[in-house]
């Protein structure tokens, strides 16, 4: 899904969300929406791909980190209240890679860097990052680039 297509599907499932009177999406969608009008009045312009994607990737951790200290904290009702949240927010991600398909990728990127060994990871990240868009973090590529090149 094109995110220029994106925001406006995020801000009509919130109205229906209102409608149906579903306070979890609502609540949700209200938090995405409010970072992506921060991000906005930040640049001073409409965000672009990249960075719904990535503002959609730090909400997800944010809850993702959310149940983590709910747990450590025995309070199971916190932890599910952020697991509803995280379901909302995961729906509208792209597919994550799969495995092999995640492997390719950096494969590829490697070969582009032309990288041999591990001081050359912040080439291969660099080449690699902008290819993710949403559908592998970070630290998964970095651990895979790592393997490979090690």
């Amino acid at each position: 899904m094109k995110s220029m297509e994106l925001k406006p599907k995020l801000e009509n499932d919130l109205k229906d969300a209102m409608r149906a009177n579903d306070e979890v999406r609502k609540r949700t969608l209200r938090m995405v929406l409010s970072a992506i009008k921060l991000a906005e009045v930040d640049k001073g312009k409409p965000v672009d791909d990249a960075a719904l994607l990535g503002i959609l990737q730090k909400e997800v951790k944010m809850r993702q980190e959310a149940i983590g200290e709910a747990e450590r904290a025995k309070r199971a009702d916190l932890a599910a209240a952020a697991q509803s949240e995280l379901a909302v927010l995961e729906s509208y991600l792209p597919q994550p890679f799969s495995e092999a398909d995640l492997e390719a990728l950096i494969k590829e990127a490697i070969g582009e860097a032309g990288a041999t060994s591990l001081r050359e990871m912040g080439q291969v990240m660099k080449t690699l990052m902008p290819r993710l868009q949403g559908r592998a973090t970070g630290d998964q590529a970095s651990q895979v680039v790592r393997k490979l090149l090690s």
